[in-house]
Order: C-alpha cells, then sequence, then structure tokens
C-alpha cells in the first residue's frame, strides 16, 4: 500500500468515525427534544402522541379539582383562547394558583387530557413563562408584560 493510499484510508475513517459520533449524539438530542404547545396548538395542529411535550397557559379559576387520594389535581389550562384538561399526580409547586400561568411537561391522552408528570409554576408576582407569555401573545388575547 502507497503512502497516499494510506493517506487516504486514515482520513476516511476518521471520516467515518466522525459521522457516526455525530448521528449518536443528534440521535441522543431527538430523544431529550421536548417541544412546546399552547392549548390552541393541541386543538389546531397534529400532535404527536406518544412523544413527550410541554403545554403552557394559565390555570383557569375555579377548574381545580383534588382527588380522594390527596395527590392527584385536575386543572384547566388556557391560552385565552382556547382550553385544555390537565390531569397531574404529584405535589404541586407552593406559587401554583388559579389564575397564574404555569408550563406543564407530560403526554397528550388519547381522550385529549394532558398527562402532566410536572408542573412549573411562576417564581415571583411579575413573571410568566416566555413560552406562555409568548403563545398568549400569539392567540392575540393578552397584552401583559413578559417575554416578547
Amino acid at each position: 500500500m502507497t503512502r497516499k493510499r494510506r493517506r487516504l484510508t486514515i482520513v476516511l475513517l476518521g471520516m467515518l468515525a466522525l459521522g457516526g459520533a455525530t448521528a449518536l449524539v443528534l440521535a441522543a438530542f431527538e430523544d431529550n427534544l421536548v417541544f412546546f404547545y399552547s392549548p390552541t396548538d393541541i386543538a389546531t395542529k397534529p400532535v404527536p402522541k406518544d412523544r413527550r411535550l410541554r403545554v403552557g397557559g394559565i390555570v383557569v379559576d375555579g377548574s381545580l379539582q383534588r382527588e380522594r387520594d390527596g395527590v392527584t389535581v385536575a386543572f384547566v389550562l388556557t391560552d385565552l383562547a382556547t382550553t385544555l384538561p390537565v390531569r397531574y399526580k404529584g405535589v404541586l409547586p407552593d406559587l401554583f394558583r388559579e389564575g397564574q400561568g404555569i408550563v406543564a411537561q407530560g403526554r397528550l391522552g388519547t381522550d385529549g387530557t394532558f398527562a402532566a408528570d410536572e408542573v412549573l409554576a411562576k417564581h415571583d408576582e411579575n413573571y410568566m413563562p416566555p413560552e406562555v407569555a409568548n403563545a398568549l401573545r400569539k392567540s392575540g388575547q393578552w397584552k401583559g408584560e413578559g417575554a416578547r
């Protein structure tokens, strides 16, 4: 094997290894990728049923219902244009309350209810999660302060 051919083989093997590593990294990112949707997006766009996603909006006043087990709650999330029922089993954040913006992470059920496994609430009275503020602003219903 000549020197030139040996060098070409090494370069090709290096590129093949780099391509394989890139494919593995991209596959890992895809598994951890969580898309953000508003209730209107879920109602109007095709949403993958088997994929984890984030839903953001405002908790509708009077919609919070606690079940007898003490850890399961149901509430309705809105972007002021569309509503989405949410079920969550776990301890809600201390700052969670009706009328405030939240982001819930989980999966959309076949019955149209969002099964959350994590609920994130705002951390002070002036904060609105950026995704929620942008979704509300996009719906044309909300003009408050927050992310642009």
